[in-house]
């Protein structure tokens, strides 16, 4: 819930100069006010944000996994989108509670949108679309046209992303430099990761429904396909 600033500035003082709470400090505490003053407000803009976050999403990109927080003061109109802890977007003062908010997502730049509709009364829901679609419908799109490994090398974490309708490789946010071949039975994706050599092999399953299988291949070691 958002505090006018007069409220705020009230409390603060009040806390700090006429408080017993301020009283139980040592002398030379008291003669730092403004410090203190200082964290107050720290404190207090803390609990703010804690008080007025409503809603957080994670995301699955080809570049990564991306955190979605949003703040809506339902008093002020407040709105303020986080990606990744970073503000993108903010407005202090909304006369209209309800709307939305576009923003974009990851090294794509994907386009995402936060709705905010009124429920019942002062109740509000919030929903997050990815390329138009709800969240849900875009990553059960997303399911069939990407493949993800996460696996360890050298005491280090990798997530590997394939985009099957352009072939291209991420690892970890980057996309990757790759050479493809045809084989025998498919084709052939190279690509390396350090001093590790990466392979993802694509083969016909045989079968029309599951169409082509691809799996990937590091330091002649098949790596388990994982489901985000």
């Amino acid at each position: 819930m958002g505090v006018s600033e007069g409220t705020r500035e009230g409390w603060l003082r009040q806390a700090v100069y006429g408080s017993p709470f301020a009283l139980r400090y040592p002398l030379p505490f008291r003669r730092h006010r403004a410090g203190l003053e200082f964290e107050f407000r720290s404190l207090y803009s803390h609990l703010e944000k804690m008080t007025d976050l409503v809603a957080v999403w994670e995301v699955a990109l080809s570049d990564g996994v991306h955190k979605i927080e949003f703040e809506h003061g339902t008093t002020s109109g407040k709105r303020v989108v986080y990606v990744d802890g970073k503000e993108e977007i903010r407005k202090e003062w909304m006369f209209k509670l309800v709307g939305k908010e576009t923003f974009t997502v990851g090294a794509s730049k994907t386009k995402a949108t936060i709705n905010i509709d009124a429920v019942s009364g002062f109740a509000y829901e919030y929903t997050l679309e990815i390329n138009g679609k709800s969240l849900k419908k875009y990553m059960e799109n997303r399911s069939k046209t990407t493949n993800t490994w996460v696996l360890s090398l050298g005491g280090a974490d990798y997530r590997v992303v394939l985009e099957k309708d352009t072939m291209d490789v991420w690892c970890n946010g980057q996309k990757m430099e790759t050479a493809g071949e045809f084989v025998e039975d498919g084709t052939e994706t190279h690509f390396s990761v350090g001093d590790h050599s990466c392979c993802i092999k694509a083969v016909s399953s045989g079968k029309r429904k599951e169409g082509i299988i691809h799996t990937l291949i590091v330091d002649d070691r098949e790596i388990p396909e994982t489901v985000e």
